[in-house]
């Protein structure tokens, strides 16, 4: 059985502890933060790397230089020998961004939605290694409703890199969370063409966030993403090699704006 330490830091009217992280992203916002102590992956990475890996749908897989474990868009599964990650985030708009009933052994689990419509406000820092918040946004509700701050923007801000991953975003962001996301250098993004946003609108988020580096999820077909692909290949060099992962660091992220297609596995520790 692992052993974690969980400790909680709490401030009063500004930065509660001069270890815990600050947002090299953008300015960090009053709040709270907490310090966990747990590790399981990250085997082979330099101090400066960041394995991604691409699970499936929209569950990514990040591993950190400490050996941190952090799934995007949880679902409850991410492989048969998988050891559980320190952290998890969920979005709610479908059953299959989130799930229910998550393991209690999992440290963190961070869900995009606030209860009782609240929006959900997530700083949280490992190690003094990585800061994880959220933007939130609205998502779609029945035929023409919408239900407000239901599914977040996560930032992972790690290794010097600033990583988003949109979930299952319905609109795009106004200029004021534009903001609060602040500089990405890998966006994972929903390229489904309908579900989320359609391809065009999708398009415009990407030529707005400006990644070096742009990760492809939730697309059903080769039809979406392709289409996805061809609406940004004069910006963006796109490159597909038939893997699932990669690592990356902020000096080997690529000089030209790229979009990288990753195929989706379970994760295999020994592989």
């Amino acid at each position: 059985m692992r052993l974690f330490v969980l400790i909680f830091w709490f401030g009063l009217g500004g930065p509660l502890f001069a270890a815990n992280l600050q947002s090299h992203c953008i300015a960090l916002s009053e709040g709270e933060f907490r310090n966990v102590q747990f590790a399981s992956y990250g085997d082979g990475l330099s101090a400066e790397e960041v394995r991604l890996s691409y699970i499936g749908h929209s569950t990514y897989l990040i591993e950190t230089p400490s050996g941190r474990g952090i799934a995007t868009d949880y679902t409850g599964w991410i492989g048969p020998d998988a050891p559980l990650p320190d952290v998890v985030t969920m979005n709610k708009a479908h059953s299959s961004h989130w799930t229910a009933n998550p393991d209690p052994g999992i440290p963190y689990i961070l869900r995009g939605w606030g209860d009782f419509g609240e929006p959900a406000d997530h700083s949280v820092s490992l190690d003094d290694e990585l800061l994880i918040r959220n933007v939130t946004t609205d998502i779609r509700s029945g035929l023409e409703g919408r239900e407000e701050n239901a599914n977040s923007i996560f930032i992972f801000e790690v290794a010097g890199l600033c990583i988003g991953h949109l979930g299952h975003l319905h609109h795009e962001p106004t200029d004021a969370q534009y903001a609060l996301i602040g500089r990405l250098d890998v966006v994972m993004v929903p390229v489904d063409g309908g579900m989320t946003l359609p391809t065009s609108a999708m398009i415009q988020v990407m030529q707005r966030v400006k990644a070096q580096l742009v990760l492809p999820m939730h697309w059903f077909g080769e039809s979406t993403l392709r289409q996805f692909l061809g609406g940004l290949q004069k910006d963006f060099k796109v490159e597909a090699d038939g893997e699932s992962s990669l690592t990356v660091s902020l000096r080997t992220l690529p000089r030209t704006p790229t979009i990288r297609v990753l195929l989706p596995r379970y994760y295999a520790p020994d592989e």
